[in-house]
């Protein structure tokens, strides 16, 4: 027997993300002519874009028809992606400015007055909600609050304290400065603390952590859709 190292006859398979396109192979290829490539990238990222139309639209009727417009957009300007960021950014940024489009054009105000009424959140106790119905009134709380921000500070709020995008990223998908985005969120947490602030009692001075423990993560695909008609598009271009 030699003492020689012996090599492995079997045969290595590489990692499954190995064999995957990429979302910048698969945004090239639909720019280059392949048919499928631009609905596997949007299948590929579909929950997360419909978790960012739904807080920022604030009902699944405006999400879904943002969303569509978003992936219109995206499918013609495709080939204008210069590869300066991410293609999930780029993805986010077109959604974003889907949505706050069509706020701006239902005339949203800016500056709308907070709710006179809030009795109907106080249900939910100071503790986070383990009952289905309780967790959904939950959620519909924070989306009532997130109905009183500007579209602005209500992107830059779902971005960064909900979806957990760092400030300089969630600042290229907006397309602003990093400091803007941090103006924004300070604002718009000034805003829903006072209006989320039972659900949670954080120590004073810890409103990122209040507004964020509140509004908990985006709930998943499969809940939102036992609570909702699903109205996520189902097809793209």
């Amino acid at each position: 027997m030699s003492g020689g190292a012996t090599e492995d006859p079997s045969p290595r398979t590489p990692p499954v993300s190995l064999l995957l396109p990429s979302d910048a192979d698969l945004l090239r290829s639909h720019v280059d002519g392949d048919a499928a490539a631009f609905s596997t990238l949007v299948e590929r990222h579909q929950d997360r874009l419909w978790a960012v139309a739904l807080r920022v639209t604030g009902n699944p009727e405006d999400a879904a028809d943002a969303l569509q417009d978003a992936y219109v957009a995206a499918f013609r300007r495709a080939a204008t992606f210069r590869g300066d960021s991410a293609v999930t950014t780029w993805l986010h940024r077109v959604v974003v400015n889907a949505c706050l489009d069509r706020l701006r054009r239902a005339k949203v105000r800016a500056a709308d007055p907070l709710p006179d009424d809030l009795d109907r959140t106080g249900v939910l106790g100071a503790e986070p909600a383990r009952d289905p119905v309780e967790e959904q009134e939950r959620q519909d709380a924070v989306t009532e609050a997130l109905a009183t921000l500007n579209p602005d500070q209500r992107a830059a709020l779902v971005l960064v304290d909900m979806q957990g995008y760092p400030v300089e990223e969630a600042a290229g998908i907006l397309g602003c400065a990093p400091g803007t985005v941090k103006s924004r969120c300070a604002r718009g947490r000034a805003r829903l603390v006072p209006l989320l602030g039972h659900l949670r009692d954080p120590p004073a001075g810890h409103t990122e952590r209040a507004v964020g423990a509140v509004a908990g993560p985006d709930p998943g695909p499969a809940r939102q859709q036992d609570q909702h008609h699903d109205h996520r598009p189902r097809t793209v271009p």
